[in-house]
């Protein structure tokens, strides 16, 4: 079973920034796309970014392009989502997610099945 365990979440004002990280477990990780999606009370989760397998491909939700950006360290299992220019929009609880195939596209993880999740960590943006 894939442990994937997300950490980094926390209060910020708005205008702030946020790292998020994610830990799997595991020995291939590098093979996977990974990906960031988050959820409001009462809404549907909603997909963030994803980066694929071969670093370099990355996909984000418009609605956050060009404030956060996602990256991974395949040597320490880890992907990372750097959160800038937050707003009280972005007050959510965030999931990492992992492709439950190797190989798979950031398109693939975007649509949010098939996939491994964490737990959460919760981001809340004041304003």
């Amino acid at each position: 079973q894939v442990q994937l365990v997300e950490s980094g979440g926390g209060l910020v004002q708005a205008g702030g920034s946020l790292r998020l990280s994610c830990v799997a477990s595991g020995r291939t990780f590098s093979t996977y796309t990974m990906g960031w999606f988050r959820q409001v009370p009462g809404k549907e989760r909603e997909f963030v970014a994803a980066i694929s397998w071969s670093p370099g491909t990355t996909y984000y939700a418009d609605s956050v392009k060009g404030r956060f950006t996602i990256s991974r360290d395949n040597a320490k299992n880890a992907v990372y989502l750097q959160m800038s220019s937050l707003k009280p929009d972005d007050t959510a609880l965030y999931y990492c997610a992992r492709d439950r195939g190797q190989w798979g596209t950031v398109a693939a993880v975007a649509r949010g099945t098939g996939v491994y999740w964490g737990t959460g960590t919760l981001v809340t943006v004041s304003s």
